[in-house]
């Protein structure tokens, strides 16, 4: 407030009263003119306090956006999901111990080597017709032999068969008689089953594209397949085998333990699941859009599947009514990760447990024990619940109090969330060591699926889901026919003629 200096001059000449009256007035406004700075600094301190609450909360994002994105970088194939593919050239040498033994096989190995066989297919004898040191004449002369044989492929060259159907004209009625011509022989050139069986296998189990698969066939053969041909051929299988993949997704849906997983693709430049379900004797691909529990009910194993499951714990797995088993392998990796990169010792300890328990197993196999005692299974137990509670102690869930309240589920760190699966899931992980039918890891399934990978990298994209279905069927057949000790080929070749391979059993 400002005081003009004749207003106090005014006030002081009207007495004392009037210049206490002044006073009053200008304390008065300046208690206003303090309470109006108060209100503004209260409320900037608000805004202030506010606007601090929000930067601490993005600060806490960004920490944690930035461990995640540290985190990702520091995952490879044996820590992770991740295929080994990923590393690149990034990867670390692996560590190799110094045994001290040179390379090779060790004394005492039973070795591999190519040994001569007692009936060669063809003998070349290679004569001494004179003495290498005098020129005398050894023609008369008795010999003995020493022996060294050669292992090579003939020259391969395609065998045409000319069909002959006879006609004949009776020569009582006059009737003209027709010879019939064996099933399947329609044209008056056409390539047999082995040709077509061969190029089936190079197509869809060494992943050889039409192009090449063309060249190849020309140059390993003499026959210069067309690629058109080879589409028909594929095609012809597939339909064939429909039968077939029927049987074994029932069969699938019947055995004790049948391990899955699946892997991206992409169908027609679109991403896509290649679902895989697997046992000892049995293999079925299945192709879809989806990669949840659509995909798997309508793919038809699972919803019929009453043994037990092992796969990584994708929760659409676990809402199906069986029981189930998580893979160990894929829980070391996680586990790996939270010991070497987050510091976290209860890691090491349930890496050690997992790995002393499936040498457990392994060794009551070996003495072909059913079940390991129970003393042994309790005192398994009780170790998995105490690393279980030492992890938890030394990861509590964040406080709460004081962050802005936000709906939806709290976030939480990657180390929170695997040991609360190992708290939820324990039977699940321990599943392995009360029957001994379920395996350690769900290895099976990702080795049936690891070159399907490879066909990703080869081709990039199937064309038209067609496509990719007669892959998935005759590939499953393929790896169920190797799964049975079948010659591939032999068993393609006869697909052409109607006759379909099924074991008579299914796998564990």
């Amino acid at each position: 407030m400002r005081v003009e200096r004749q207003e106090i001059l005014a006030a002081y000449n009207k007495g004392p009263k009037a210049v206490i009256r002044l006073v009053n007035g200008i304390v008065r406004e300046f208690e206003k003119a303090l309470e109006k700075l108060n209100s503004d600094i209260e409320r900037d301190i608000s805004a202030l306090r506010e606007e601090s609450l929000l930067l601490a909360e993005e600060n806490r994002e960004l920490a944690r956006r930035i461990a995640e994105l540290e985190s990702s970088l520091k995952t490879n194939s044996r820590n992770s999901s991740k295929p080994p593919s990923s590393d690149g050239l990034s990867k670390p040498p692996a560590k190799k111990r110094n045994t001290g033994r040179s390379p090779g096989g060790q004394q005492g190995h039973e070795g591999r080597t190519l040994r001569m066989v007692e009936d060669p297919d063809r003998v070349i004898t290679h004569r001494v017709t004179g003495c290498g040191r005098c020129g005398h004449s050894l023609e008369m002369v008795t010999g003995v032999h020493e022996a060294r044989q050669v292992f090579d492929l003939p020259p391969i060259a395609i065998e045409v068969t000319e069909h002959r159907a006879e006609r004949k004209t009776c020569p009582r009625c006059g009737s003209l008689s027709r010879a019939s011509f064996p099933e399947g022989v329609t044209q008056s050139a056409q390539y047999g089953e082995r040709v077509m069986a061969t190029a089936v296998y190079l197509n869809e189990y060494h992943l050889l594209p039409y192009k090449r698969l063309s060249e190849a066939m020309n140059d390993l053969f003499g026959c210069p397949v067309s690629q058109g041909t080879l589409v028909n051929a594929v095609r012809t299988a597939s339909e064939k085998l429909r039968g077939a993949e029927q049987e074994t997704k029932r069969r699938i849906a019947e055995a004790p333990v049948v391990c899955f997983d699946e892997t991206g693709m992409r169908v027609e430049g679109k991403g896509a699941w290649l679902h895989v379900a697997s046992t000892d004797m049995l293999t079925h691909y299945a192709i879809h859009p989806r990669r949840g529990r659509q995909a798997t009910d309508e793919i038809g194993i699972l919803p019929a599947f009453t043994g037990t499951a092992e796969h990584d714990c994708w929760s659409p797995y676990l809402t199906y009514d069986c029981s189930h088993a998580l893979c160990c392998a894929h829980l070391i990796r996680e586990l790996t990760f939270q010991a070497e990169e987050c510091a976290q010792d209860w890691a090491f300890d349930m890496i050690e447990l997992l790995r002393e328990a499936n040498e457990t197993v392994k060794k009551a196999k070996e003495k072909r024990r059913a079940k390991l005692s129970r003393s042994v299974l309790k005192a398994l137990e009780r170790r998995y619940e105490r690393i279980l509670a030492s992890g938890f102690a030394a990861n509590p869930l964040p406080d709460a109090r004081g962050q802005p309240v936000r709906r939806g589920r709290k976030k939480k760190t990657k180390t929170r969330n695997l040991l609360e699966r190992l708290g939820n899931h324990r039977c699940e992980v321990l599943r392995f060591t009360r029957d001994f039918s379920v395996p350690f890891d769900n290895n099976l399934a990702e080795r049936d699926l690891r070159m399907a990978k490879v066909k990703q990298k080869i081709s990039g994209t199937f064309r038209s889901w067609e496509g990719a279905g007669d892959f998935c069927r005759i590939r499953g057949y393929i790896s169920t026919v190797r799964k049975n000790g079948v010659p591939v080929i032999q068993a393609l070749a006869d697909v052409f003629e109607g006759k379909l391979f099924v074991p008579a059993a299914a796998g564990t």
